[in-house]
């Protein structure tokens, strides 16, 4: 088991929803220039006579900007964990053209993997399910999302159209809940490093990893209450009372209005976040009638090259294999 950090983290992971009113500086807007950029390397593809996802990193010539998306990796794992890219004008693309725009600058940022069996590289997140049926994934309705990580290193989604109503998207910060953790119940902080038994989508079988992990000076988190209540009453072990305590506290602290932050995303946002600092969230929203006006966003999973070193038992986990 990796050693308890029984200090408060302190460095830019540390943050609160309130530190930022009237701060934008994780907003990072598209310049005229950026968008040329991509439009250029957008235009090889189609002379070439490529689509996505049959191209790589090479066909989609935007090394002009590798010291803009570097950074954005930098502050991704060193940084604060989470920034909204802003301004890409959607309305001027085809569905396949911003899945190639998309997809090119996630291969410039990381490895794109894979979001499902079928082996997916892009997720329309949309309210498409049926809420009566167990296998039917909360993206996939217009429910409350809970707070969750998602298996990659970092997850991307860019909003293509919002809701008529709702829908607001909410990132908290792992290491702020750490620190309220440790000064409310210091004594429950060793439950959070025991192995617990999580349903892993890409898993057959519940296995076990811890919530927090901290390694190498860094704290990495895995988070969804549900699945790891599945994953226990799968295995036939229920979760202790001072357990459930726990994951009460856990939740209590991340729903504070103190802790959390909340932002609409507009149409042409990217919000990216780290999988292993930050969790994310979406209140549950009202569609427009007309299906062609419905809320859209695209998702995607990143495998990234300066990715944190993790401890042997918190396994990392990008996306499912690749299919048979």
């Amino acid at each position: 088991m990796s050693i308890i950090h029984t200090q408060p983290l302190t460095g830019p992971a540390v943050w609160k929803g309130p530190d930022f009113d009237g701060d934008e500086s994780w907003i990072h807007r598209f310049t005229p220039e950026t968008i040329a950029i991509l439009e250029h390397a957008l235009g090889e593809l189609k002379s070439r006579g490529l689509s996505f996802p049959h191209f790589t990193k090479d066909d989609f010539p935007v090394h002009a900007l590798a010291p803009e998306f570097q950074r954005y990796a930098e502050e991704l794992e060193n940084g604060r964990g989470f920034l909204l890219l802003r301004g890409l004008p959607v309305d001027r693309y085809t569905e396949e053209e911003l899945n190639c725009l998309y997809y090119g600058m996630g291969l410039h940022m990381g490895t794109p993997v894979r979001q499902n069996p079928r082996g997916d590289l892009l997720g329309a997140v949309m309210n498409v399910g049926d809420v009566t049926q167990k296998t039917t994934r909360v993206y996939e309705t217009n429910l409350y999302l809970p707070y969750h990580s998602d298996p990659s290193d970092v997850v991307g989604l860019m909003c293509v159209r919002k809701a008529m109503r709702g829908g607001l998207s909410s990132l908290v910060s792992v290491a702020a809940i750490y620190n309220e953790i440790l000064a409310r119940h210091p004594e429950l902080l060793g439950l959070y490093y025991r192995p617990m038994y999580f349903a892993h989508l890409c898993e057959d079988q519940p296995s076990l990893s811890p919530i927090f992990s901290y390694h190498h000076g860094k704290l990495s988190c895995r988070y969804l209450r549900q699945y790891l209540e599945l994953g226990h009453e799968i295995k036939g072990w229920p979760l202790s009372r001072v357990e459930i305590a726990a994951l009460d506290l856990f939740d209590e602290i991340m729903h504070d209005a103190t802790i959390r932050l909340d932002m609409m995303l507009e149409p042409g946002d990217i919000q990216f976040a780290n999988n292993y600092a930050v969790l994310h969230s979406r209140t549950e929203f009202e569609d427009d009638p007309d299906p062609a006006r419905r809320r859209k966003m695209i998702r995607l999973w990143l495998k990234m090259a300066n990715a944190r070193e993790l401890a042997p038992e918190f396994p990392g986990r990008n996306g499912f294999p690749a299919p048979n």
